[in-house]
């Protein structure tokens, strides 16, 4: 039985760049749906299993980060932004809805390929021979489901982005992470100057840690050099 292509679907009101991104992709081994819309990718996405939506912001009707809200109220599925080239806004709007990546245009086919690569082996990558779950001060990773569990059982599912940075944290507790290690990890590329994408990373997991405030006590920012998590880790199958 031949191994199942991963699936991509882009979101683009451009058919030029549909066209182009289905060939480039289709030639490196992907299966590749398009949509035009919001309407056309909730088509797609109600009747084909896809692995990572490639999503534009600027689209006819319900605009991208309305469709990335849309996505992850039921769906971790890997998103990858397409924004203006110059508009940092758009960036963050989109990280602190629940996209894993942005791309700004124009952009080339092989860089987003790459993109798609890190994203869908990060996605994919669990590791049977490690514990299911990590706890830390009130909190349990589950690291199969993806969710974050508090003291009282509530569960709560984590983006791609999300969990990444989590379980960077958790495998380096109580040392200091710069900057560039962090987007390295999360985002597979060096932070730029100016871009404030991993503080916005860091600033929404401090909000699923309920961690917020002027001095957070669990996600430390050390000024100067990165963020740092104080916290005692621990490991369990069950």
């Amino acid at each position: 039985m031949s191994e199942r292509k991963p699936s991509i679907l882009v979101v683009d009101d451009d058919l030029a760049i549909r066209e182009l991104l289905k060939e480039h992709l289709s030639r490196v081994g992907y299966a590749v749906l398009t949509a035009g819309d919001g309407d056309q990718m909730r088509s797609e996405l109600g009747s084909a299993r896809v692995d990572l939506i490639v999503l534009d912001v600027m689209l006819p009707g319900d605009d991208g980060f309305t469709l990335c809200r849309e996505i992850r109220e039921h769906s971790r599925v890997p998103i990858i932004m397409l924004t203006a080239s110059s508009d940092e806004t758009d960036r963050v709007v989109g990280l602190e809805l629940g996209a894993d990546d942005y791309l700004a245009k124009p952009f080339s086919a092989r860089e987003l390929q790459a993109r798609v690569k890190a994203l869908l082996r990060r996605a994919s990558f669990t590791r049977s021979d490690n514990p299911r779950f990590v706890l830390f001060e009130r909190w349990r990773l589950d690291t199969l489901a993806h969710e974050l569990i508090s003291e009282n059982g509530q569960a709560t599912a984590l983006s791609g982005a999300d969990f990444a940075l989590l379980q960077l944290f958790l495998s380096h507790p109580n040392q200091v992470l710069d900057r560039d290690t962090i987007s390295d990890v999360t985002r597979g590329r060096e932070s730029m100057p100016l871009d404030r994408v991993v503080d916005v990373a860091v600033s929404r997991l401090r909000q699923r840690l309920g961690d917020q405030g002027r001095n957070p006590k669990l996600i430390k920012t050390v000024r100067g050099a990165g963020y740092l998590l104080a916290a005692t880790v621990a490991y369990a199958c069950e």
